[in-house]
């Protein structure tokens, strides 16, 4: 192999190694996790505003092909994504499908 292949196969392996020994970790201390401690509720919030963050960069400061879309077409993306995410009791199926097909209508027709 060359070291390029070498290089993605040990990236592959370590990735996938430590992927699998956290949901192996998470299976094995999943009974023992009590889901209304503060220690629960920080990490939760940790997670969420991470989530929050990495939205908000893509929103404001996006890169490649996303870039090209006005601040206007993907802040009404958003807007009526959230909304039907509240609207479908917090199912985050149908917001994801529709930012995809609202932002390509509003592309090609706006």
């Amino acid at each position: 192999m060359t070291d390029f292949s070498s290089n993605i196969v040990l990236v592959i392996a370590v990735t996938s190694i430590a992927t699998y020994l956290s949901r192996m970790l998470g299976v094995l201390f999943s009974e023992k996790i009590n889901e209304n401690s503060k220690i629960f509720r920080l990490f939760d919030c940790i997670a969420y505003s991470t989530l929050a963050a990495l939205i908000s960069k893509v929103v404001v400061f996006p890169a490649g092909d996303l870039g090209e879309i006005s601040n206007l077409t993907r802040l009404i993306v958003v807007f009526v994504c959230v909304v039907v995410f509240f609207i479908a009791k917090r199912n985050l199926v149908y917001p994801t499908v529709l930012s995809a097909i609202l932002l390509t209508v509003l592309i090609k027709y706006i």
